[in-house]
């Protein structure tokens, strides 16, 4: 007797899901970086005219199931930053294990208005492209603060990390970790198209007010 394996249909709406969120990504991405391109190019100029450095910044982040990926930005900061991080480790404005100083003295003046505008994540509108990020998710974290994490925040890598989240449309920098892990695991109990289209309103309207952009 032949045995036919039948898909549960929880893992089928799962895997419809996933297709569905990648055509979304992919769709608005593209037509995202044919609008933007001249953006793009007046960011490297201004970036790599003002001071010394690449015009990118790469950076190994944890994604998806805990695989390393390498994240672009522009270039926010002097060269270095990562050297003087230690430095900045104490003046920390937010609580928990993520970094996040408002008056960083390593950052740039060309930094400081990217930053403050989220133009400093648009190259990781490539990162969606390979597939290492989606454009709504929690935001992909540095290694050494991954390591560190109680085990029930490890549940945010179920899913693709995004450029924007409900970490982002709630306040960024201002909300702590606790807060912060509670949000992405939220988002991945719900995720969905229809939850990444009203994340990515919120985060056009989060931008624009700018609350905990620094």
């Amino acid at each position: 007797m032949t045995m036919i394996s039948i898909e549960p249909t929880l893992q089928r709406k799962k895997k419809h899901s996933i297709g569905a969120k990648r055509i979304l990504d992919v769709s608005l991405t593209a037509l995202g970086l044919l609008a933007i391109w001249p953006v793009l190019l007046m960011i490297s100029v201004a970036v790599a005219s003002t001071s010394r450095g690449p015009v990118f910044f790469v950076q190994t982040r944890v994604g998806r199931d805990g695989r390393t990926f390498r994240m672009l930005k522009f270039r926010s900061m002097y060269q270095d930053a990562e050297k003087r991080r230690a430095e900045v480790t104490s003046m920390s404005d937010r609580d928990g294990l993520c970094l996040k100083v408002k008056c960083d003295p390593r950052i740039t003046h060309v930094g400081r208005f990217i930053r403050r505008w989220s133009l400093d994540e648009l190259p990781q509108l490539f990162n969606v492209l390979r597939g290492d990020m989606s454009l709504v998710g929690p935001r992909p974290a540095l290694v050494d603060e991954v390591a560190a994490y109680p085990n029930y925040a490890h549940g945010r890598h179920e899913v693709l990390p995004g450029i924007t989240g409900l970490w982002q449309v709630s306040g960024r920098a201002d909300i702590g970790f606790e807060e912060m892990i509670a949000l992405d695991l939220d988002y991945v109990r719900r995720s969905s198209v229809g939850t990444d289209v009203r994340i990515l309103f919120r985060t056009f309207l989060a931008v624009i007010g700018g609350k905990g952009a620094y």
